[in-house]
């Protein structure tokens, strides 16, 4: 019968797609760019942080770094509240990729200090063992241009001071890069929600285990710890553990949840049976009892 009327069922048809389009497509988008969803928290990016994720994109970092946590279980676990939109308004364009050959950056933000991304990116290996990423060291030779960060600021319409810019020429990549990186999630305040509360007593499971033991623990420590804390305790981007004087419990909550406002990151991915070892380990050598 249709065929019969082709104009008819022309503009039927039109008018179909126009409908789907409409709600797929015209709806969700001003849904996405309304008010309703912004986060206030959520700051324009600085002339710094803004160069650093110029670099960032040039670098092909995004090739191999999500910027996304997805609404799973496993991920929510590992990197924090899932993405909300609203996180994203001010990313031109938006780097939330799919493919992770290194972890997601999403909630990288505040997790290490300054200098730990420094030393990451002179070189990944000393900080991360396996890793495969390449040396970035040579970032630290490339002084930024102020006038061409002021044109860019000028064009995507965010706001910035003259002191700001000045500050810029005192400045290289590597610091744009890691301002970037520490920009990333901190206008989220969640790390405190996504922290585990400990219910009940703490009771060490290893609580007087023979200390010849515990050095096949080490490489727990070595892994997770050195880098910051130095081979032998003696500290380095992390407080000096020799002599420090921790109960027990202390301890493993603080490997277990790390310190968000002091630049270390929560061990939990471990499991509660690590934490207690490495909890144990630096308990018994930092107090000068092993030879570590």
């Amino acid at each position: 019968m249709w065929e019969k009327k082709p104009v008819l069922l022309m503009v039927l048809a039109t008018a179909a797609i126009l409908v789907g389009t409409i709600v797929t497509m015209v709806m969700p988008f001003f849904w996405v760019n309304s008010d309703a969803d912004r986060i206030e928290s959520v700051t324009p990016y600085t002339p710094l942080q803004q160069e650093g994720r110029d670099v960032y994109i040039r670098e092909g970092c995004n090739n191999c770094h999500t910027q996304t946590v997805r609404p799973l279980v496993a991920e929510v676990l590992r990197y924090g509240d899932y993405s909300k939109s609203g996180e994203f308004v001010y990313d031109r364009p938006f780097l939330w990729g799919s493919k992770r050959t290194g972890p997601d950056l999403a909630r990288l933000g505040g997790k290490y200090p300054d200098a730990w991304h420094y030393k990451h990116m002179d070189a990944p290996r000393s900080m991360v063992p396996r890793t495969n990423m390449p040396d970035y060291k040579w970032l630290r030779d490339y002084p930024l241009d102020p006038e061409m960060i002021r044109r860019k600021m000028e064009v995507l319409g965010f706001p910035y001071s003259e002191v700001q810019l000045s500050e810029l020429a005192a400045k290289n990549e590597m610091d744009a890069l890691v301002a970037y990186l520490q920009k990333l999630g901190s206008d989220i305040p969640w790390r405190e929600a996504a922290k585990t509360e400990i219910i009940g007593e703490l009771v060490n499971p290893y609580a007087g285990i023979d200390h010849f033991a515990m050095e096949s623990w080490e490489g727990l420590y070595q892994n997770n710890c050195a880098a910051c804390h130095g081979e032998h305790m003696e500290g380095e981007i992390g407080p000096e553990l020799i002599g420090a004087d921790f109960e027990e419990s202390d301890l493993f909550e603080i490997i277990y949840n790390g310190i968000p406002d002091g630049g270390m990151p929560s061990f939990s991915s471990l499991g509660t049976d690590k934490v207690w070892k490495l909890t144990n380990f630096i308990k018994y050598y930092n107090q000068g009892e092993g030879q570590h």
